[in-house]
């Protein structure tokens, strides 16, 4: 599974109104033309007709080599004449052909029975588009994982964790390990996550990143109200699924269900998993059935963050900044 079909389907859409919008454009140029001239509408018919008279000859038996050969210089005449007139009035020479923003694949999205980058390239930013909007962050880059905002005695820690995240990202596959961030909130996981998601979409992978208490309480409305979404099968099959803010949700027999469902699911076809949570390894065991705590804690990678609130701290100085300007 790659991209989303949400995202897909966005891109296909606005490739399909861009050859549309080409062939009107199209049709309105050709009617500006041959409104100046009646006599480049004839000689554009003539052309037309030249596969119908080639098949005639063929069909008729005569010398098809000379026949052909005959319409061939009449077909390049007749060209020569259009494109003179056209010349005339100060138009482009492909003023007749259709205008593709992306000459490579047409706007079809495919060159070659390969996706083409301007189709990669919209999924993309739709993609981004879909993770920004699951997030109270935007996507992010590892440049702007500051570690002079931590104290020095966890500098050490927190720079190990930003090294192996930046590894993760440039290796990521469908096969890369499942990883546990652990700490207190505003100490940069989801950053790192959030950073690791934009890596992995750039790839060209399918990337679902979702809040824990926003999407087990969207399962439980799909399940009881008989919603034709399908959450549950979207994230135990995509390629990477972030799980953040793990232990906010509100705890039912429904949703400890669900979530050893999706991860027990992911770890039986290998797929990776960030999770992010504010548990520690015992507050995970008293959370969550021996089931789930026992995949997560003995299955993930696991990763502590160490340090004060960082976001509090950036947001005091963006402030006292912000105060110094005035």
């Amino acid at each position: 599974m790659g991209y989303s079909r949400e995202s897909y389907l966005k891109a296909k859409a606005i490739l399909d109104r861009k050859r549309l919008e080409s062939e009107k454009a199209l049709e309105q140029r050709r009617a500006i033309l041959f409104g100046r001239s009646p006599e480049a509408r004839e000689l554009e018919r003539k052309i037309a007709r030249t596969s119908i008279n080639a098949a005639r000859a063929v069909y008729n038996g005569k010398d098809v080599k000379t026949e052909l050969e005959n319409l061939r210089k009449q077909n390049l005449a007749t060209q020569k004449r259009l494109d003179d007139i056209i010349a005339g009035f100060k138009f482009p020479a492909n003023y007749l052909e259709r205008w593709y923003e992306c000459e490579k694949c047409q706007d079809t999205g495919y060159a070659n029975d390969r996706m083409c980058i301007c189709m990669k390239n919209l999924i993309r930013d739709f993609e981004y588009e879909r993770i920004n909007n699951s997030s109270s962050l935007s996507l992010r880059d590892f440049d702007t994982f500051l570690l002079e905002y931590y104290e020095e005695d966890y500098r050490e820690t927190m720079d190990k964790i930003l090294d192996y995240c930046k590894k993760y990202a440039n290796d990521f596959s469908v096969s890369s390990p499942s990883i546990l961030m652990m700490g207190d909130s505003g100490l940069g996981k989801t950053h790192l996550s959030l950073a690791i998601a934009k890596s992995a979409v750039d790839k060209g992978y399918g990337v679902i990143y979702v809040s824990a208490p926003i999407v087990c309480r969207k399962m439980e409305n799909e399940r009881f109200n008989q919603s034709i979404d399908d959450t549950e099968r979207s994230l135990a099959e995509c390629d990477l699924l972030i799980f953040d803010d793990l232990g906010t949700e509100f705890m039912t027999s429904f949703v400890m269900s669900t979530l050893y469902t999706i991860i027990n699911k992911r770890l039986i076809t290998s797929k990776p998993t960030i999770i992010s949570t504010n548990f520690n390894g015992d507050e995970i065991r008293q959370y969550y059935d021996q089931r789930i705590a026992s995949r997560i804690l003995g299955s993930y990678k696991r990763m502590y963050f160490k340090g004060s609130d960082i976001r509090l701290k950036q947001a005091l100085e963006s402030y006292s900044n912000s105060n110094k300007e005035v």
